[in-house]
């Protein structure tokens, strides 16, 4: 059967998380279900992600591989499942892989972004998109100290005490933090995160961005190795799954 991969887009708000789960709708099972639904409900079809988003957490590129039989097409594809699907999930792209592709293993990077609004009244427009924080930021003091967490580092202060993951050794790669009107926005690249890493590093920037902390806390709390030591997990509804990369695969945009 050939292997494709899936884009997705999705809205997080009314699920549970990526990961199938026995307590509510996920990401994945709805995937599942409509997989299995253009096939006439004849076999179930997993569906690997490229990774896990948890409760409320959006994406704009989100990558999963699936085997379906001969008959669909690149173009067809993600028309068929998306009749299957809720408004909130869409997939926007489907490839044609080699049989041992693997979403999840193969992904040399991925990207998240985190939106901050920062005007004082909220916009009903962007509730449950944004993190209303309804306070200006000192966006060049929170991206000067973003730096000193590029590169290889132990995580252990900015990952959930909960965190499944062997070893809190992550590389960073890239976070670039920019204003766009009443917005802030935190664009971060690694080949892998821990649980909660994106949210963690939010929120101990949002204490630089505020004037509470220097770049000295931040650096003092990434040598602590321990979760205490950092900043509040910023809200899951600012978070975006934003691209996956992969060395044979060229990206949709996500602007």
């Amino acid at each position: 059967m050939p292997r494709f991969f899936i884009t997705i887009e999705y809205d997080g708000g009314d699920f549970v998380g990526w990961q199938r789960q026995d307590n509510g709708d996920s990401i994945q099972g709805q995937l599942e279900h409509a997989a299995s639904a253009i096939l006439g409900h004849r076999q179930d079809i997993p569906i690997q992600g490229a990774g896990r988003t948890d409760t409320g957490v959006h994406a704009l590129g989100q990558v999963a591989h699936c085997d379906l039989p001969d008959g669909f097409t690149e173009r067809q594809l993600p028309l068929a499942l998306n009749a299957h699907l809720p408004p909130s999930i869409r997939v926007i792209k489907a490839n044609i892989m080699a049989d041992d592709a693997h979403a999840r293993f193969d992904a040399t990077m991925r990207r998240y972004r985190y939106r901050i609004h920062t005007r004082r009244i909220p916009s009903p427009l962007l509730s449950g998109r944004v993190w209303h924080f309804g306070q200006n930021l000192n966006v060049a003091a929170m991206h000067d100290a973003a730096q000193l967490l590029i590169g290889k580092h132990d995580f252990t202060s900015f990952r959930a005490t909960h965190c499944q993951a062997s070893s809190p050794i992550r590389t960073m790669d890239q976070i670039n933090i920019t204003e766009h009107n009443d917005e802030v926005h935190i664009a971060v690249s690694a080949r892998s995160f821990l649980h909660h890493q994106v949210r963690n590093i939010t929120g101990s920037l949002v204490l630089i961005g505020q004037g509470k902390w220097t770049n000295a806390d931040l650096a003092n709390a990434l040598e602590q190795r321990q979760r205490s030591a950092a900043g509040q997990t910023a809200p899951a509804e600012g978070l975006y799954l934003t691209e996956v990369i992969y060395p044979y695969l060229t990206p949709v945009s996500t602007g």
